[in-house]
């Protein structure tokens, strides 16, 4: 069974940085992709950020391109998400999820197997 923490939440003003983390139990974390979503109150889930089993290939939703890199580090079990730039839209529960079904990420929430229990990023204006 795996399991995912995130980190790094908090709260920041607009135009601030913050680094977020997702580390994984299990010794076989390199076997899965990763995605970056988020949920805002009163929103559906929404696809932020994925990235391949090894780290080469990513993809990031409009909102977020430019500002936000997804980025792992097999070695200590973890990817990250960079966030630069924030804006008061970007607030919302970060989530990170994983399968191992295929070398592809997926928008589509329903499409991975574990789940972290989420950090609260807040920005302020």
């Amino acid at each position: 069974q795996v399991q995912l923490v995130e980190s790094g939440g908090g709260l920041v003003q607009a135009g601030d940085s913050l680094r977020l983390s997702c580390a994984a139990s299990g010794r076989t974390f390199s076997s899965y992709v990763v995605g970056w979503f988020r949920q805002a109150p009163g929103k559906e889930r929404e696809f932020v950020a994925g990235i391949s089993r090894s780290g080469v290939d990513t993809a990031y939703s409009d909102s977020v391109k430019g500002r936000f890199t997804i980025s792992r580090d097999n070695a200590k079990n973890t990817v990250y998400l960079q966030m630069s730039s924030l804006k008061p839209e970007d607030a919302a529960v970060y989530y990170c999820a994983m399968t191992s079904r295929n070398n592809y990420y997926s928008r589509d929430p329903n499409y991975y197997d574990y789940w972290g229990q989420g950090t609260q990023v807040t920005v302020s204006s």
